[in-house]
């Protein structure tokens, strides 16, 4: 078995325990553990800094209800317990740096009625040091979807400008555990236009879109290489799509398995980790829960 749990949060809402469903079955898939977290906000009138106590699993109930809720199940997964007391965003991120997988409902307890993504999943899938899933609620509409073929799917979105091994690793990894078919989504601006200064319009360049969409098809292909040679089995489809990134990985998503997207790199005029814009929009409209991958480590 594994020695890096897959680690599930739970606060007790109908999110969190679809998360905990979603962590259970990756953590049976990987032969890892499930670490089932709870983390309880600093009470309002704790003192900036004040040290609090752990608390006791035991004595937690949202713990408890975790535990009653995989009572019973066949095949369980190793499965222990964490309680924790402090911001939950923070906490859940370093829990990350000791986990294979991090797996979140989109929407905690807290918070606005309205909202899309709950903070804390937010954080984590910025700060996190391993993968992180966030688990949508049921229902997202999707609207002109593209048909696909039947079958289990997983999507993943390619910068071709900046491909990143660990994305395409965990995207391989996750389609050969699920005996699925990895669609690979690179987008490509199009149209193509230029600022005229002189009219203040924006004007077609008479690029050929066959032309660009063949380069970047090959382009994924030379990406790709090396993945499929370590999975010959498993069956990948190379998708050149014009336009907006987002909206192409968030149409794809209706009916896949998993959306796997990356996150961005830091760089020495913006070292705080971000997630980008597509990245973002992916969590907060896909209807498939979304893997948000780590960049690979810079090389020396």
């Amino acid at each position: 078995m594994s020695t890096l749990p897959v680690i599930a949060a739970v606060d007790g809402s109908d999110d969190s325990l679809r998360a905990l469903d979603w962590a259970l079955d990756a953590a049976r898939g990987r032969g890892a553990p499930l670490r089932v977290a709870h983390v309880r906000q600093y009470a309002l009138w704790a003192q900036v800094g004040e040290a609090a106590e752990l608390p006791d699993p035991a004595d937690d109930p949202v713990l408890a209800q975790a535990r009653a809720h995989l009572e019973g199940r066949s095949d369980p997964a190793d499965v222990d317990y964490v309680g924790l007391e402090g911001a939950p965003g923070p906490l859940l991120s370093e829990l990350g740096a000791d986990a294979g997988l991090l797996v979140l409902g989109s929407r905690g307890r807290g918070g606005f009625a309205s909202l899309l993504l709950g903070s804390s999943s937010l954080t984590a899938a910025r700060d996190a040091e391993c993968p992180v899933v966030v688990v949508p609620r049921p229902g997202r509409e999707i609207h002109d979807a593209p048909p696909v073929p039947p079958g289990a799917r997983v999507v993943v979105g390619l910068n071709t400008d900046s491909p990143d091994d660990a994305l395409l690793d965990f995207a391989f990894a996750e389609a050969a555990r699920r005996a699925a078919r990895l669609q690979v989504i690179a987008a490509y601006p199009w149209p193509v236009q230029i600022w005229a200064g002189s009219t203040g319009e924006l004007i077609a360049t008479g690029v050929d879109q066959d032309a660009v969409e063949n380069e970047t098809r090959a382009l994924l292909d030379g990406f790709l290489a090396p993945h499929r040679g370590r999975h010959p089995d498993l069956t990948v489809d190379p998708t050149p799509a014009p336009g907006d990134a987002a909206g192409q990985l968030v149409a794809a998503s209706k009916d896949a398995e998993l959306v796997v997207v990356g996150r961005h790199r830091r760089r020495l005029l913006a070292p705080a980790r971000m997630l980008g814009s597509v990245t973002h929009a992916v969590l907060l409209h896909a209807a498939s829960p979304v893997a948000v991958v780590p960049p690979s480590p810079p090389h020396d």
